[in-house]
């Protein structure tokens, strides 16, 4: 196959050569390395987000994919120090201890980076982890291809040779990924708070112990995803329990699956909030079915509707399955709806203490907007009275308005008249067509805005 080729002028020629194969067949894409020297087999996703990739790289939930960030310049604020850590060890800067991608592809890449925290660039950092990385890729062109086809797999391969592989791709979607990610032993943080959650970790990024554990006063005691809940060998006093992000094919989890359904059974009901896969496996535990989606939604600004009051909240996400919202058990409900692809985005229990939501509300990086979710269980869990949320009425009621000024403008610069006139105009024909009458202020007299036709007087 041909390789595309690529116009360097714009960036610096450093690197070696760099190709990305996709399972499409379509002929390789033509960049530079600037990353380890090595090849990398994963999924091909992308991440609209502009900001975050310490964040991103380290996110379990990652595991296995060949990451593309369509924010056009990448690397010029460098990477953090890994060796700093928070009061309970875990990296202050970092949401693992290690990056989970198998590869990065990026438009620009900033050789050189500046930033008070940085301690080394995204470069040295992807050398440090044998991370392959390519840039003078269009990833925009790229995104596209992986909205209208589809999730593909990749092969990213450095100083690439005429001999093609037999083995070209790999679906890291077979593999056990939540199996990879998850803690080997129980741990506990915050032993000394009394409030007590048990925390399956399926890949549970690190900002999620930090919000449970600083900002809740929670003890929470971290379990392997396989941890036999109904047996209990460790004997975990346990209050709530939550299930945390991950990576891959929920219904790979049986053993996760199989002590939820277990917790579901219990009276009286211990409380249960899971977040990402989280979402996925209680909608399994409770008898619903997942699929896997097109190409998921990976990044910082999906809108989701919480159906209870009708708002919408921008939300960080990173998930390539999703709950079949019509196969849930009567007892349960559609709790939020992403608002671009109509996708479930949480499910609730009718009348238990039991919910998850697919996005991630302790964010990093992302938007806060949700974090009263955390609020909310841990409620719970506390056994505190939880406010009834309903939508205010009278947002519903229509206003109602007799007069309205209205500021006009002349155009800033030649060309701009046009623009002001045709919104003012527009503006006035909608306000009278309600009933309203309308005060113009305009400096300028050459605009349609005051002709007869629009003007009842003129001063």
């Amino acid at each position: 196959m041909a390789a595309v080729s690529v116009d360097f002028d714009a960036l610096e020629s450093k690197g070696d050569i760099a190709h990305l194969y996709l399972a499409d067949g379509s002929a390789p894409i033509t960049g530079r390395s600037f990353g380890a020297n090595t090849s990398a087999k994963g999924e091909v996703v992308f991440n609209t987000g502009m900001v975050g990739y310490p964040e991103a790289l380290t996110d379990p939930s990652y595991r296995g994919q060949i990451l593309v960030l369509t924010f056009p310049l990448i690397g010029n604020y460098g990477v953090p120090d890994e060796g700093i850590k928070d009061a309970y060890g875990l990296p202050e800067y970092f949401e693992s201890n290690q990056i989970h991608i198998a590869g990065l592809v990026v438009s620009s890449y900033s050789w050189e980076h500046s930033h008070w925290a940085a301690h080394k660039s995204l470069a040295k950092w992807l050398k440090d982890n044998n991370i392959p990385g390519i840039y003078g890729v269009d990833t925009r062109a790229l995104t596209m291809k992986i909205r209208s086809i589809g999730a593909l797999l990749g092969n990213l391969v450095v100083n690439p040779s005429d001999e093609i592989e037999s083995d070209m791709f790999s679906d890291p979607n077979k593999r056990h990924l939540a199996k990879e990610v998850s803690t080997k032993e129980v741990k506990v943080y915050g032993e000394q708070n009394t409030t007590s959650v048990i925390a399956y970790d399926c890949g549970m990024k690190f900002n999620i112990i930090r919000y449970f554990v600083d900002t809740h006063q929670v003890k929470l005691t971290v379990v392997p995803f396989d941890y036999d809940l109904e047996a209990n060998p460790a004997n975990i006093q346990w209050d709530g329990l939550f299930l945390s992000n991950g990576p891959g094919d929920p219904s790979m989890c049986p053993e996760t699956i199989k002590s939820i359904q277990y917790a579901l059974k219990l009276e009286p009901p211990r409380p249960i909030f899971g977040i990402c896969l989280g979402n996925q496996l209680l909608a399994l535990a409770a008898g619903a079915k997942t699929y896997k989606l097109k190409y998921g939604n990976r990044g910082m600004n999906q809108p989701c509707i919480d159906l209870r009051t009708g708002r919408c909240y921008i939300t960080p996400q990173n998930h390539g399955f999703a709950v079949d919202t019509k196969s849930l058990p009567s007892e349960w409900k559609q709790l939020f709806m992403n608002a671009n692809d109509l996708t479930n985005e949480g499910i609730v229990h009718i009348n238990k203490p039991f919910f998850s939501v697919q996005f991630h509300p302790e964010a990093s990086g992302g938007p806060l907007d949700t974090a009263f979710l955390f609020d909310k269980f841990v409620g719970h869990v506390r056994k505190e009275t939880q406010p009834l949320v309903l939508q205010d009425g009278l947002s519903f009621m229509k206003k109602t308005y007799k007069k309205v000024l209205l500021v006009g403008s002349g155009g800033l610069s030649i060309g701009q008249a046009g623009e002001f006139d045709y919104s003012g105009s527009q503006c006035i024909k909608a306000l009278k067509e309600e009933g309203i009458e309308v005060i113009l202020i305009n400096p300028n007299i050459a605009t349609v805005q005051t002709s007869s036709e629009k003007s009842d007087t003129t001063p």
